[in-house]
């Protein structure tokens, strides 16, 4: 069954460009390890809510962007081994210059439940 990895993070919109190498940078290597697609979304209509929303999930800062990202894999399995790799093999050096605050980044995997059209 398809697997979903979602997350939402705070970016710096002045590093909006850095981040979306970053982000291009680090596909091929879960491409390589089974993922099937990625979607990097840059917020453009976040409003602010009475009780919750995007923006004070991840602390929104005043010159900052919410970003949300998908990453579908074709199982949970295959997600868990691609990170296990990923986690053996990349480098806190490869780490370090992460164009935004990692901290703030909220995500999560989910079981889809209902899919209907195309990405």
């Amino acid at each position: 069954m398809a697997y979903l990895d979602a997350f939402v993070v705070p970016v710096p919109t002045g590093r909006r460009d850095a981040y979306i190498a970053h982000e291009d940078k680090w596909w091929p290597a879960f491409e390589k390890r089974g993922a099937l697609s990625l979607m990097v979304a840059w917020g453009d209509d976040v409003p602010a809510g009475k009780h919750t929303d995007f923006l004070r999930s991840v602390d929104l800062a005043e010159g900052e962007t919410v970003v949300v990202c998908f990453m579908t894999w074709p199982d949970k399995d295959t997600r868990n081994a691609a990170y296990k790799a990923m986690e053996e093999a990349v480098t806190p050096e490869e780490m370090a210059d992460m164009p935004f605050d990692g901290k703030r980044m909220i995500y999560g995997g989910f079981v889809p439940v209902l899919v209907k059209g195309a990405a």
